[in-house]
């Protein structure tokens, strides 16, 4: 896979997959421009992939819940590079978690203040929301284009306590996936949605059951993702991908 003279957009870039995206499509000869809200990381790990010489990193610093900054982020990427051929979605992750909600001071969900649960639907729905309505505007106009989005098996399972992850997540998996895909097929433009189970960014994930007894590693799932933004991937369309080493096949009284 080759992806010199593209431009990737990945969110969430400065930490985890969203990073190990970067780098790949950087190392295959791409230019990505890594939107984090943490400036100081997020400029270490610009640095350190520019200095390996293949493609060309720009670091932005985008709260994916304001759409102003969005918008700024699409039009530097074009004034830069000329065009946004991938839109990768990776930030998110469970507000409750992320919050450090005290499970303690809120056992229940209706105990979880909503305040939290409105950064994970926002994060997790609006953020990949905002960025296909900001993008779609130059993918429309260049005729190409690939917004791929990350779901999860939580999106299919549910959870009783972080209800704001399944909820966001079944949202891109399904309506939002296949809604730009009807929308952008006529104008060139892709949308997928690949959904992990559990990946080995946190220690925790080697205790999720898989039908294959084991989480993935994060290459894993980078690999997939960068197949569907190659010029190998280009007949997947308005599709939900599972990746889960089988998680989603188990008896449900097995997981």
């Amino acid at each position: 896979m080759n992806f010199t003279g593209k431009t990737a957009i990945s969110t969430g870039a400065a930490s985890g997959m969203g990073l190990l995206f970067a780098e790949n499509f950087t190392a295959l000869g791409g230019n990505v421009v890594l939107c984090d809200v943490n400036e100081t990381i997020l400029k270490e790990k610009v640095a350190a992939i520019n200095a390996k010489g293949n493609g060309k990193a720009v670091g932005m610093v985008c709260d994916v819940r304001d759409y102003a900054q969005v918008c700024r982020v699409r039009d530097e990427t074009v004034a830069a590079f000329g065009s946004i051929d991938v839109v990768a979605n990776f930030a998110g992750g469970s507000a409750v978690r992320i919050q450090q909600v005290d499970r303690a001071e809120c056992p229940e969900f209706p105990d979880v203040p909503i305040e939290v649960f409105d950064w994970g639907l926002d994060v997790n729905l609006k953020g990949p929301f905002y960025f296909a309505h900001a993008v779609l505007k130059q993918m429309r106009e260049q005729k190409s284009g690939l917004i791929l989005n990350i779901g999860s098996i939580t999106g299919k399972e549910g959870n009783d306590y972080g209800l704001d992850y399944p909820t966001a997540k079944a949202g891109l998996m399904f309506g939002l996936t296949r809604s730009i895909a009807q929308f952008g097929a006529p104008h060139g433009i892709r949308c997928v949605c690949i959904s992990p189970g559990p990946v080995l960014t946190r220690a925790a994930m080697a205790k999720m059951k898989t039908l294959l007894g084991r989480a993935a590693d994060p290459q894993e799932i980078i690999d997939l993702c960068l197949f569907v933004a190659s010029e190998k991937g280009q007949f997947i369309n308005g599709e939900n991908i599972m990746i889960d080493g089988g998680r989603n096949a188990m008896n449900r009284g097995e997981v």
